[in-house]
């Protein structure tokens, strides 16, 4: 059996005992080198690093296979990927960065299995007078359309 797909087979039996984990992503390299990201709803504790990786770890066998394997949490600086890390995020700010290379930045809504919805607020020019007025819009942005989403750190 290859051994990505080994590793997809444990993972997925250890995630069943962990509903409030999740798979971001599954590298395996040529040189048999396993990179496994994982998430939580509550966020990923190295406890629940050190289980996945025992989980894998010690139900493959070592003479057949010759692997090296590293298991970490999705960290804030990694960009978000998928509709249930949005969802953990909702009520932060994103910077949101799209195909055409334009930016916006606002606070998460809400989130769905199609798109998400950002409530932007912004200084603009009146219409009539000098001074400026505060703006706040809502804008629905499908995934489709993002090309890469980051949680904005505030100190």
């Amino acid at each position: 059996m290859e051994l990505k797909t080994r590793v997809e087979e444990l993972l997925q039996a250890f995630l069943q005992t962990r509903p409030d984990l999740f798979l971001v992503d599954l590298k395996v390299s040529v040189a048999s080198d396993i990179t496994i990201i994982l998430d939580g709803d509550q966020g990923v504790s190295i406890q629940d690093c050190l289980d996945a990786s025992r989980a894998i770890e010690f139900n493959i066998d070592r003479e057949e296979q010759d692997f090296s394997l590293q298991v970490m949490s999705a960290g804030l600086s990694e960009p978000l990927t998928l509709p249930r890390q949005f969802q953990k995020n909702v009520g932060r700010d994103l910077e949101i960065l799209f195909e055409d290379t334009t930016k916006i930045q606002g606070e998460l809504a809400s989130v769905d299995d199609e798109k998400i919805t950002l409530i932007l607020r912004y200084r603009k020019p009146k219409d009539i007078g000098k001074g400026k007025v505060d703006v706040e819009e809502e804008r629905e942005i499908p995934y489709s359309e993002i090309k890469k989403a980051l949680v904005v750190i505030k100190f």
